[in-house]
């Protein structure tokens, strides 16, 4: 029999640490980062990540949860990998449009999105990359393969949460973007942020009226056709009487430069498309026009088709719903005199008919009164 004094009293008196020795493995097994994937093995422990200056408000703004960092190595190979997590993919999305710089060239992988890897087109070192609500950053990646990101990419992907990413993205003009420009807000602090990094500092009282309490998201791009150069702002709000609200409210928000500009405000159901500053009207018409919205209604609401039933079915229902009134008042009729036929029987004159309740109508013809006892 074990002995009680084997078993500190302090520690059984702390169901706290004793909960947390259990949660131990379970909170080790969240980590997003592997210990290896592909030809790389990680050089030591998961580590928090000090938060680069420029980027604690956008990541507080897109609902970071939780960051890790890793050293991997490769024979004399090395490099650092870096993970947000993030509340949403919409979340990490704005963040990665805000770590994202222009680029040429996009290594494909199956689990990476929206475009598979980003890459730096001033660098080939340093890549961001997407897997759900998770964001990477991947320093020093000059060695790493398609091959090596792409079982990376898998890895997180088991941890990531696989809701799917804004849609906004893909309304955006085709022909004469610049890739890597787009950014994506979900607050103010995005938005501004954006219009710095494309040149346009200027529309940033656009932010306090673009309406982001009430649920709106805004999509940039940069585009850049031969002679023409604007930018494209898309404003997408959760119902169309929204949209058409805060259309007055970033009308009256526009710089008085704008109206000079050729700068306007077009709006198609829930969505307001803006081109900031284009070189030309000509140009700044030409791409609202090839904005990717379209409208789509859809009734979930359950159907059935109502049909008038055979005559024959009718004219049945009719002969037997008769048929059933017609026995009631049978029923009835003989319960009401039979009971009244035992009464009179059974009490004669105590019941009904008796005499000091009957009364007989007379014409007066005769000068004598009928006595109604007579009768009975």
């Amino acid at each position: 029999m074990l002995s009680r004094s084997l078993f500190p009293r302090p520690l059984l008196s702390c169901p706290l640490l004793i909960a947390l020795l259990l949660l131990a493995p379970a909170l080790r097994a969240d980590t997003v980062l592997p210990s290896h994937f592909g030809k790389w093995t990680a050089s030591n422990p998961v580590q928090s990540p000090a938060i680069p200056a420029n980027a604690k408000d956008i990541l507080t703004e897109s609902g970071l949860e939780s960051a890790e960092t890793r050293a991997y190595s490769n024979g004399n190979a090395a490099m650092t990998v870096t993970t947000y997590r993030l509340h949403d993919p919409s979340g990490a999305y704005e963040a990665y449009t805000f770590f994202q710089e222009p680029k040429n060239s996009c290594p494909q992988s199956s689990e990476l999105t929206p475009c598979s890897a980003s890459v730096d087109a001033s660098s080939d070192k340093t890549r961001v990359a997407l897997v759900g609500n998770i964001l990477i950053t991947i320093d020093n990646a000059g060695s790493l393969t398609p091959e090596d990101l792409d079982a990376l990419s898998k890895q997180i992907n088991a941890k990531a949460d696989k809701t799917p990413p804004p849609p906004i993205p893909i309304y955006l003009p085709t022909p004469g973007r610049i890739p890597g420009t787009e950014k994506y807000a979900l607050g103010p602090a995005a938005f501004r942020t954006a219009l710095s990094t494309l040149n346009r500092p200027e529309y940033r009282a656009l932010s306090n009226a673009a309406g982001f309490s009430s649920g709106a998201e805004a999509m940039f791009a940069q585009y850049q056709n031969k002679g023409d150069a604007a930018v494209v702002l898309l404003i997408d709000y959760p119902t169309p009487q929204l949209a058409g609200l805060h259309w007055k409210h970033l009308e009256q928000a526009l710089p008085l430069a704008a109206k000079s500009d050729g700068t306007s405000i077009e709006r198609k159901g829930t969505l307001l498309a803006i081109v900031l500053a284009p070189s030309s009207s000509p140009y700044a018409a030409r791409l609202r026009d090839a904005v990717n919205y379209e409208t789509q209604v859809t009734w979930n609401e359950p159907t059935h088709t109502i049909t008038d039933p055979p005559i024959t079915t009718v004219l049945a229902k009719i002969i037997i719903a008769t048929g059933v009134f017609m026995l009631v008042a049978i029923v009835f009729g003989v319960a009401f005199g039979g009971v009244r036929v035992l009464l009179k029987n059974l009490f004669p004159g105590k019941v009904f008919d008796r005499p000091e309740q009957m009364d007989v109508l007379q014409l007066g013809l005769s000068g004598k009164r009928i006595n109604s006892r007579d009768f009975y």
